[in-house]
């Protein structure tokens, strides 16, 4: 049925337990959109991997690329990734970019930086993290940018395929950091102070993560990470843990080899749910709006090889899929707009921003 689907063309209706949703196409043409964010006024910013930042206004129409953003690594899953509000946007107009920065000889690493929003450029764009070391490769940047409620920053970081790093705390691959909003590191962070460990490293043992939100319930983080030939994870990371890879997975090597199962080494934290076949999830947000009561309190999960929206329903500690939204197309990213409608990124060299609201 989804070939289908993406041979005739986007549907117009998908059928879901919130009832009959309508699917919107607000623009298109985009190339491989990737992260957005709603400014206060209700416009949109949204990047594009070849290092676009763009404008949809409030008719839908798409501004220009704004002026000064950073160059990036363009190349496989590289380029201008995520996109996020300051929390006190509404006084300092800072954005902040995560992005695949290019280093020497063809290398690169994941960078977060930050600028001011003025007109249609950013004024000022400074860098305030990089993933060291940078590294040769196109494949596993993470980049999801994420405020917890005491403004502090996290950063989701793929291992860049290069698998064992992501054990090794001199390193960032593999991990996600946690910095204040200039870029310094806070001083309760778990690893601080330890011997051969980067103080800004909040978790470890990722493989490659490209979904995350805090829960308004708990305040606690979420993230859904990518697997290999299988095994792909949602987890809800806590300080100082270790998750595993490469050196368990409920996923094989893309080879076919066997990798050890999460409970063959229980010193590592072990996923809340694990998903054989893959979802491949990208962008992820916690549903609170009042235009579809069904999915309050749940997270709607971007999927890229499963095509559309994973609904997982999460109480504490605890998590359960409840649901998929077939939209028959790779999803990137999923947002909630101020309205409570949905707004979803579709994944392709003409990529769309879709709108889902229900059908009345």
């Amino acid at each position: 049925m989804l070939l289908a689907e993406c041979a005739f063309g986007q549907k117009s209706t998908v059928q879901t337990e919130a009832g009959t949703v309508k699917v919107e196409t607000l623009a298109k043409d985009l190339t491989h959109p990737w992260g957005m964010a709603f400014l206060p006024d209700k416009r949109l910013l949204v990047t594009e991997r070849t290092g676009k930042l763009r404008i949809l206004d409030t008719n839908n129409k798409l501004s220009e690329p704004l002026a000064g953003t950073p160059r990036v690594f363009d190349k496989g899953q590289g380029g201008l990734l995520d996109v996020a509000l300051d929390p006190n946007f509404q006084q300092n107009q800072l954005v902040y970019l995560s992005f695949a920065e290019p280093g020497e000889s063809n290398t690169a690493s994941t960078a977060l930086g930050r600028g001011k929003l003025v007109g249609n450029e950013i004024q000022d764009f400074e860098v305030i993290f990089r993933q060291e070391p940078k590294v040769e490769g196109p494949n596993h940047f993470g980049g999801r940018i994420v405020f917890t409620p005491e403004g502090q920053v996290l950063l989701t970081l793929g291992e860049r395929f290069k698998f064992e790093p992501a054990q090794n705390l001199s390193n960032h691959l593999g991990a996600i950091v946690r910095i204040n909003q200039d870029g310094t590191v806070p001083q309760d962070n778990p690893f601080v102070g330890q011997a051969n460990a980067e103080d800004a490293i909040w978790s470890y043992g990722h493989r490659n993560i490209e979904s995350a939100a805090i829960d308004p319930k708990t305040n606690k983080l979420w993230v859904a990470e990518m697997g290999p030939l299988g095994g792909d994870e949602f987890n809800q990371p806590a300080a100082g843990k270790n998750y595993g890879w490469p050196v368990v997975s409920w996923g094989k090597n893309y080879d076919g080899t066997d990798i050890p199962d999460p409970p063959t080494h229980p010193a590592f934290a072990d996923a809340v749910i694990q998903w054989t076949p893959t979802i491949s999830p990208s962008g992820m947000v916690f549903y609170t709006g009042a235009m579809f009561p069904a999915w309050q309190g749940s997270t709607l999960i971007g999927g890229l090889t499963s095509s559309g929206i994973v609904r997982v329903q999460v109480n504490g500690e605890q998590a359960e899929e409840v649901e998929r939204i077939p939209l028959a197309t790779r999803v990137r990213d999923v947002e909630q707009a101020p309205d409570g409608s949905v707004y979803v990124l579709t994944d392709q060299p003409d990529g769309k921003i879709l709108r889902l609201s229900p059908l009345k």
